[in-house]
């Protein structure tokens, strides 16, 4: 790979040997969570470019500060692409994350104590769902449903009763642990229904979304909220989109209520990965994720693995590690795993009595695999090497021959640059 960071290596030789080291991680191993990806190169020229250097607070051509003419120019292209890809009636871009994305839906139509119905947790949910150490679970009054017992998909009849109960203003339908599709209609009807709005918090599905390949949230939700990478292979950060009548709300709780100036570099990275996501490889490449992602399914069922719902709709799988061998805990995994070079992360498996920091499973996914090239035919190796690794117990011997593989591997395979 080309080094393009001399500057920062004769100014600063500790920083640069750090970012040298995890590019080199990324280069090595095989990245299997399923909320990261590898971006292009020009979204991260992007990122470091000089609009890191431009204070812009406000919006497009309604400016606190001067000078922002081009920022503007920037701002104004992420909108319209986005608008574009999504088919949504208003977009905030300004977001700096897709908690703050979620954030601004919570402030623009709620007031501390209401009640926001949303999936738990544990069952598959994100930490903005109403998690007790969470700001979602310090404001507002959670009230959680979650999956069934028997099949670990939503049980919507619960969701219409929860919702009929406790009388939510919010509905949140969005997962960031749920490998199946989401019936947005149905949530919308059970919205419709008690007089609550819906949130879609896409961030793990956008990517799918964007592409017809999943459900779409835009013409039957008040908010649709997501991260802009994961499946979107865009820069870290996120956007909220609304129907037009809550636009002036929604960007009144980013700025000044929620957030200072924006981040003009990642709003620019942004603009780039929404035109990247408007080209017809980016569908080839978002089916290729699922392919993957089914493949990876089918091939650990064979090795014994059992999977939360049976199966996979999208990127990721739910692996319950307990049927496999009831002594692995999800952190044994993640680490034996992390030393034969394969990245996964310990999760939470619906009804768990593990903590959250051992687990009963691992959350695995393949928008970076596919990024990288890899296709359906490599699954079953993979899931060979996940088989080995956690039947041996982590045998430093396995491991490091996996390690060998996986490396070589990831060699044939190089992070695009």
């Amino acid at each position: 790979m080309a080094d393009n960071l001399q500057t920062l290596a004769q100014q600063d030789p500790e920083v640069y040997k750090i970012i040298k080291n995890e590019e080199n991680r990324q280069q090595l191993m095989l990245e299997m969570i399923a909320s990261e990806n590898h971006t292009s190169p020009a979204v991260m020229e992007a990122q470091g470019s000089c609009l890191t250097n431009k204070y812009a607070e406000g919006l497009p051509r309604k400016r606190y500060y001067g000078g922002c003419d081009h920022v503007d120019e920037a701002e104004e292209l992420a909108i319209d692409r986005c608008k574009a890809l999504f088919g949504c009636e208003h977009v905030n871009v300004q977001p700096h994350s897709g908690s703050q994305a979620n954030m601004a839906v919570y402030f623009s139509c709620l007031q501390p104590g209401d009640t926001i119905l949303a999936m738990d947790l544990s069952h598959g949910g994100h930490l903005t769902h109403g998690s007790k150490v969470n700001f979602s679970g310090k404001l507002y009054n959670i009230v959680s449903y979650g999956v069934k017992e028997d099949t670990k998909m939503i049980d919507y009849d619960q969701v219409a009763e929860l919702a009929k109960q406790h009388n939510p203003k919010l509905i949140i339908a969005g997962a960031s642990a749920y490998p199946r599709k989401i019936d947005f209609e149905k949530f919308a009807q059970i919205a419709k229904d008690n007089d609550a709005k819906l949130l879609a918090d896409i961030a793990h599905i956008a990517g799918l979304v964007c592409t017809q390949l999943h459900p779409d949230p835009i013409p039957v939700c008040d908010f649709v909220t997501t991260t802009t990478h994961k499946t979107l292979r865009g820069p870290r950060s996120g956007i909220t989109m609304c129907k037009e009548e809550y636009a002036k709300s929604i960007n009144s709780c980013v700025f000044p209520r929620m957030q200072g100036g924006p981040l003009c570099h990642v709003i620019a990275a942004k603009a780039i990965a929404f035109a990247e996501a408007l080209k017809p490889d980016f569908k080839s490449y978002s089916e290729q994720v699922i392919k993957n992602s089914k493949s990876l399914a089918d091939a650990l069922l064979s090795k014994g693995f059992d999977l939360c719902s049976g199966g996979t709709d999208n990127h990721l799988n739910l692996v319950d590690l307990r049927p496999y061998d009831a002594n692995v805990t999800g952190a044994d995994a993640e680490n034996w795993l992390h030393d034969a070079g394969i990245v996964v992360n310990k999760n939470l498996i619906p009804f768990d009595t593990r903590k959250a920091t051992e687990t009963s499973g691992i959350r695995i996914g393949t928008p970076a695999l596919t990024t990288r090239g890899l296709t359906e035919e490599h699954m079953p190796l993979i899931a060979n090497w996940f088989d080995t690794a956690l039947s041996s117990k982590g045998d430093s011997t396995a491991i490091e021959n996996i390690r060998k593989e996986t490396e070589e591997l990831c060699k044939s395979f190089p992070v695009p640059h």
